[in-house]
This record gives structure tokens, sequence and C-alpha cells, in this order.
């Protein structure tokens, strides 16, 4: 299975009014394992980029001045996409910019190209809900290093995101079945020997730990006036006042 981790920078935020892609980068997975195969491509996208843009990639204009624009490499990116798994972060953002930029060519968008694109971001909410799931966060939250990260960059954050869409999607290996293996004891094709469960170690409390543990009880008892709800719906059960 062929999948390609894609990010990109950009003039602005919003492709309507005119903001452009600088800067596609593209990291190549072939059956959950990286190939070396990349797309890195700098645009110029003949206008200035938004002052909190430019702070957060440091690209500037005269730098993109001699690199080419996006007609000249819109073929070339397709042809690389074509046949593969998209994976994205906030794949809204950069989808809307790539199919404004095919529309300015008359082109297919990515939808009708027949592409399939996963969203990490996502992904990551369903995993995670409730916390920060920004790249960073989940670098941080899978123990991936992106200290040299000062910049954000499209290549050095595909290579980033790989990392992190491997480590979120790990444990998908495991519920594959080797269907050739078979079972002495009857169990038909595909059945797989598993280990033995672990012998299970219950230590009880000792008579000082219980006698501790009930004067703690007996504090929050009197704290809240009643029964806390640590004796258990049993013990509170039988304290509650019998229905006259």
């Amino acid at each position: 299975m062929r999948q390609i981790i894609l990010d990109t920078e950009t003039t602005g935020l919003n492709p309507r009014t005119g903001d452009r892609i600088i800067e596609v980068g593209c990291v190549e997975l072939q059956n959950r394992m990286l190939t070396g195969n990349n797309l890195h491509i700098y645009i110029n996208p003949e206008r200035d980029s938004d002052p909190g843009a430019l702070a957060v990639h440091g690209l500037t204009t005269e730098f993109l001045r001699d690199k080419p624009k996006f007609a000249e490499i819109a073929s070339q990116l397709v042809d690389f996409l074509q046949d593969a798994e998209i994976i994205i972060h906030n794949a809204p953002f950069d989808v809307g910019f790539l199919d404004a930029e095919f529309a300015r060519l008359d082109m297919p968008s990515l939808a009708k190209l027949g592409v399939k694109v996963t969203d990490t971001l996502v992904m990551a909410k369903e995993m995670f809900p409730g916390k920060r799931n920004s790249l960073d966060s989940l670098c941080e939250r899978f123990g991936i290093s992106n200290a040299h990260r000062t910049l954000h960059g499209a290549l050095l954050d595909s290579e980033l995101l790989a990392e992190v869409y491997l480590a979120m999607t790990r444990g998908q290996n495991s519920l594959m079945m080797e269907h050739d293996q078979g079972d002495a004891s009857g169990g038909g094709a595909g059945a797989v020997d598993l280990p033995p469960l672990a012998e299970v170690i219950v230590l009880h409390a000792n008579a000082e730990e219980e006698s501790e543990h009930e004067a703690v009880l007996k504090a929050l008892d009197k704290s809240v006036k009643g029964r806390c709800i640590w004796r258990g719906p049993e013990e509170v059960a039988a304290s509650a006042p019998a229905a006259s």
C-alpha cells in the first residue's frame, strides 16, 4: 500500500482571497515503511506572504522569486500523488489550497482525481478527545523529537507527521491473522496459539492497613456529615434512613 504524507506552506490562510502555495513537501510510505522517495518543491506564489504567515515559515519573497510557479510543477505533483492515499494533518486546509491551485489551471480537484485523503487531526481528536492535537502536541505525546523545528517547513512537517502517523496506527498490524497457521487442537485454519495468561497475584490488606483505611473513611464521613461514597453502595444503602 502506497501512502503519501503531505504538507504545504502558504502565503496566508485563505485561498479564496488570493493566498497561494509556496512550498509542498511529500514523504512516501510503502507498506508502512519510509522509502526515501520524497518530493519537495518551493514555489513562486507571484505575491508576498502575509506578515503572520512569514513569521511561521520564514520563506521570503526574495527567496521564492526564482522558484518555479505552480503551473510548472502541477503535473509533477499530480503524478506523484496518483494512486496513493494522501495523509494530511488538518486536511481541509491543504486540500483547499491544492484544489484552488488546480482550479486556476483548469485541472481536476483531488476528489475528482479519485485520491483518498486521510486527516490525522480527525484521527487524533477521536483518539485523544479534549486534548491539544497539534503536530507539536502529538510529537510530544508520542515521544518524537521536534527540537530542530524552529520554523514550519513542508518537508520537515511531513517527516514528523509520518512518524506521528506510524505511532498512531502502530497497533493495526497486530490485528492481522496469519491464515495459513493451523491449530493442533482443532481450531481450524487461521487459528493462532496464544500464550498462557500470566498468574494474577492478589495482595490483600493486613489488619493494620484495614484499620488505617477505616480511619480515613470515618474522617470522610465526618466531613460530609453522613456516609462517604467510598464505602461502597452496600454500606451507603444500609445506612440510609428507611422509607416511611
